[in-house]
């Protein structure tokens, strides 16, 4: 792998692409970086894991924060759950070392396949219905909240339902995060906006302000192992900051059902590849 600083700048801009997208859609820059890494650049899959725990960390921390001074993110929710994510997430760590590489690719495939699902189901859908209820852990631990709502210019108030579902769904996140090196943020968002029925852009900014902590669980392991290589983790967690802070900005002002469609396209493309790849079919 000759690591040329024209490769390098090369990683940099791919790794700023894959940040606008991922704190956008709140599923993390490692969903674009890892098939990044291994499909274009030829890096090992586990330095491209390696360095995408990293950049995901980069992401939450870019991010995050900014959506946290809008308060858009919803604190508490976000708080509850990564406890449930962190303990997947360590999980995951020791079985990527177990599982085969062929496998990986495969499961990794199959998750972005799956993360099409609640991009395109929500198309065109903003506001949570007035119909949810607050369940009664979201009631003891008062999970319910408001955002504010740029597009009609007022404060929208929610509900939180589905706790244990939600719950369960997230230390599965928790694993994929640990195995896969991303963020997991597609379940991430799947458990807030499907189970616990929360505002798409309030499941989005909560998974940016976890996916960091879920990340950072699982990163001292692939440390420890040799798989994080700086000079591959250096522009990609550089290039996925400066992503997710201009994606930080763009969301406020962007169509949900914009960045959905086109993150829907990039994600089928990549996740066929990827594919491919597991079953030794090189794209």
């Amino acid at each position: 792998m000759d690591l040329t600083i024209y490769y390098i700048l090369l990683i940099l801009v791919a790794a700023v692409f894959a940040g606008i997208i991922g704190s956008m859609a709140g599923l993390g820059g490692g969903v674009l970086i890892v098939p990044f890494l291994t499909l274009y650049f030829h890096v090992p899959v586990s330095l491209a894991i390696g360095a995408s725990i990293i950049s995901v960390i980069a992401t939450s921390s870019g991010s995050a924060s900014a959506y946290v001074k809008d308060k858009i993110s919803n604190i508490r929710v976000g708080t509850f759950l990564v406890l449930f994510t962190t303990t997947g997430a360590i999980a995951g760590a020791f079985l990527e070392h177990i599982a085969p590489k062929q496998i990986i690719y495969i499961v990794f495939g199959v998750v972005l396949l799956i993360s099409i699902i609640p991009l395109i189901r929500k198309i065109g859908e903003v506001n949570q219905s007035p119909t949810v209820k607050n369940d009664p852990i979201a009631e003891k631990l008062s999970l319910n909240s408001q955002y504010p709502n740029y597009e009609l210019n007022k404060e929208m108030k929610y509900n939180v339902t589905g706790v244990k579902s939600g719950s369960a769904m997230m230390f599965v996140a928790g694993i994929l995060s640990g195995l896969l090196g991303i963020g997991s943020g597609v379940f991430k968002v799947i458990a807030m906006d499907t189970f616990m029925k929360l505002p798409i852009k309030v499941s989005t900014t909560t998974s940016n302000f976890m996916i960091g902590m879920t990340a950072a669980a699982s990163a001292g392991i692939y440390f420890f192992n040799g798989d994080v290589n700086p000079y591959i983790a250096a522009p990609v967690a550089i290039g996925v900051l400066i992503g997710a802070v201009t994606g930080a900005r763009l969301l406020v002002r962007t169509r949900g059902s914009t960045i959905r469609i086109i993150f829907a396209v990039i994600i089928v493309v990549v996740a066929v590849e990827m594919l491919l790849n597991g079953l030794g079919i090189s794209p």
